[in-house]
């Protein structure tokens, strides 16, 4: 393992140890704003797996992270009164919900000659217009003011009492763990090998027999999942959700995070969300209204400076191990195969000898 992947690692480990200490060194209020950006974490790294992973740009990740907060805002507030308002059951529909609408929205781009590249970017745009309009003329979720009074999470450990901001941190910090470590599982398995060569060239992955159209929906599917799921941690934490969060404002700022952070790495595009919001916050206290002209400028720059994001390199994990034996292995038959420099000369030399 060479030192760049052993600093990868290194720094990856870091950099969760510092957020699982936060707490201890932060007063309440910066802890409740971590725990938001640890939220929208989630959501930027589930538009890296689609977007890093498979190469599939979709400008309306929010569709699905907004489906997840009305579900759970639905069900807690006992407008769905089958479930009681059980907040383990928000959080389930909340997480199916999407992953069901990823699923048939893939289905509808992928199948036959399917969509890809800025044609599928467009259509997820429209479609993220089209869902805002929509849940602004449906009173049964609030219509355009939303749902407010969302029910916060209860500790169930202490008999059944509202989280505290502490609690919450840690609820949200170790969902945002586990999901890192899920997608990242993905993207180390032989699926995620799949995937990976969808996005090199799709067209020689079906030559080798694989339906890329079916992997291409899965990996939607999953993206839509971890999307909702951090919707209804949204919810929770703010106790409200309205139509702008499933339009085309936070698909175009989630866009944003993860380009900046750097869309390839997961880690990269979870800690873009922090470093942009952070931004955001300086700026706006000191630029006034210009802060937001400014902030586009510093996401030109730096996509143009620095393609693999600020942090892309930093956090880029070595491939499995697998992965290298029989990339070295490739590699060797290629030089075996590929004639040296100086072979016509030596071909020359035997003929001679030959006719002599």
């Amino acid at each position: 393992m060479n030192k760049q992947w052993s600093l990868s690692i290194t720094l990856t480990v870091v950099v969760w140890a510092l957020l699982f200490m936060a707490p201890l060194a932060l007063d309440e209020w910066t802890v409740s704003q971590f725990g938001q950006y640890l939220t929208y974490g989630i959501l930027a790294m589930s538009l890296s797996f689609i977007w890093g992973q498979v190469g599939i740009l979709c400008f309306g990740q929010a569709i699905f992270f907004g489906l997840g907060a009305y579900l759970m805002a639905l069900t807690t507030l006992e407008k769905f009164t089958w479930f009681g308002g059980s907040q383990v059951m928000g959080l389930l529909l909340a997480t199916a919900g999407p992953a069901i609408a990823a699923y048939i929205l893939g289905k509808l781009l992928f199948v036959g000659r399917g969509l890809s590249g800025a044609f599928f970017a467009i259509v997820t745009l429209c479609a993220a217009v089209v869902v805002e309009i929509i849940a602004q003329r449906i009173d049964f979720i609030g219509g355009f003011d939303g749902l407010l009074g969302v029910p916060p999470l209860f500790a169930g450990w202490r008999g059944g009492d509202m989280m505290t901001t502490n609690e919450m941190f840690y609820v949200v910090l170790l969902s945002a763990l586990a999901i890192y470590l899920l997608a990242l599982f993905v993207q180390r398995s032989p699926l995620g090998a799949v995937l990976a060569g969808i996005r090199n060239n799709e067209v020689r992955t079906t030559s080798f027999g694989y339906r890329t159209t079916d992997y291409k929906v899965m990996a939607f599917t999953f993206s839509g999942a971890m999307a909702g799921y951090a919707g209804a941690l949204f919810t929770a934490q703010f106790g409200f959700v309205s139509p702008a969060i499933i339009g085309t404002a936070l698909s175009t700022e989630v866009l944003i995070w993860v380009a900046v952070g750097g869309r390839a790495v997961l880690l990269a595009a979870f800690l873009g969300v922090i470093l942009v919001r952070w931004v955001e916050s300086v700026l706006s206290s000191t630029l006034g209204p210009y802060w937001l002209l400014t902030l586009g400028g510093l996401f030109i720059l730096t996509v143009i400076a620095m393609p693999d994001g600020i942090f892309g390199r930093l956090f880029k994990l070595p491939l499995p191990r697998a992965w290298r034996r029989f990339s070295s292995a490739q590699t060797g038959a290629e030089d075996a195969a590929r004639p040296s420099a100086n072979a016509p000369a030596v071909a020359n030399s035997e003929i001679r000898k030959a006719n002599a």
